[in-house]
C-alpha cells in the first residue's frame, strides 16, 4: 500500500457510517492522481445471484452522465446502419464487424448494440464478447430496432448494472471533477433504481451494506438509510 493511500486511509474513520453528501465531500477532499478519477459505488445486497428470481440487472439514466466517453459499436446493414451512424456510433458494420472482432481482435468499443436481424452474425462471437461483458442483450436494449435511440442514449450516459456472483452492484457516479451536487444526484438516482429494482423473493434487509471511493482512492462506508436531501 502507497504512503499516500495509507495516509488519506487513516483520515476515515472505518466504523462510521458516512451520509452520501458527506462521504463524497471528504473523497474529493483528499489529494487524487494525476488523472481525473472515477467516483465508485459498491452495493451489497441481500441476494443469491444463482437463483433466477434473485438477479438484480437492468439499465438507468443517471441524471449528470458518467464523465465517461463511450465507444459504441452497432451491428447493422441498410437503413439501420445509417441511423446508427447517424446517431453518433462510433464504428458500424454487420459481417464485417464481426471479421474484425473475430480475425483481427478488435476491440475499440465499451457498448455493442444491435439490431435483432444481426444476432446469428453477432452470436458467432459469444466467447469473444461474453466475457467482457460486451454481449448485446435485449434486457440491456441493447439487441433493438431503434438504434438510433439506443446509441444517443448510451452517449449521453446510460449504464447498466447486474449483480456479481457475490450479491454486489459495482457502479460508476461521475467524475473527481464533477461539483458535490452532481456526485450525490447521481448516487441517489443509482441507489433508488436499485431499491426499485428489489425481487419480489427477497425476504429481510435489501441492502446490506453501500461503500464510495474513487479508482485510487481509500473507500468510504455509506449509510444506505439516508434519504434524498
Amino acid at each position: 500500500m502507497g504512503k499516500r493511500l495509507l495516509e488519506q486511509k487513516q483520515r476515515i474513520d472505518r466504523e462510521r457510517l458516512y451520509p452520501p453528501r458527506e462521504a463524497i465531500e471528504l473523497l474529493k477532499a483528499l489529494d487524487g492522481a494525476k488523472f481525473d478519477e472515477s467516483f465508485e459505488v459498491h452495493v451489497h445486497l441481500n441476494v443469491d445471484p444463482r437463483k433466477a428470481d434473485q438477479l438484480v440487472r437492468g439499465t438507468m439514466m443517471l441524471p449528470n452522465g458518467t464523465g465517461k466517453s463511450q465507444r459504441v459499436a452497432v451491428f447493422a446493414v441498410g437503413e439501420k446502419a445509417a441511423e446508427a451512424e447517424q446517431a453518433g456510433a462510433d464504428v458500424v458494420g454487420a459481417e464485417d464487424l464481426a471479421s474484425r472482432v473475430q480475425n483481427e481482435n478488435f476491440m475499440d468499443f465499451d457498448v455493442a448494440v444491435a439490431t435483432p436481424d444481426q444476432m446469428a452474425t453477432v452470436g458467432r462471437l459469444g466467447q469473444i464478447l461474453g466475457p467482457r461483458g460486451l454481449m448485446p442483450n435485449p434486457k440491456s436494449g441493447t439487441v433493438t430496432m431503434d438504434v438510433g435511440r439506443a446509441v444517443e442514449e448510451i452517449k449521453r450516459g446510460k449504464i447498466e448494472y447486474r449483480v456479481d456472483r457475490y450479491g454486489i452492484i459495482h457502479g460508476i457516479i461521475g467524475k473527481k471533477s464533477f461539483d458535490t451536487d452532481s456526485l450525490v444526484q447521481n448516487y441517489f438516482a443509482l441507489r433508488d433504481e436499485l431499491v426499485r429494482a428489489r425481487p419480489a423473493a427477497v425476504k429481510g434487509r435489501y441492502v446490506k451494506s453501500i461503500t464510495v471511493t474513487t479508482t485510487m482512492g481509500p473507500s468510504v462506508k455509506v449509510d444506505p438509510a439516508v434519504e434524498r436531501e
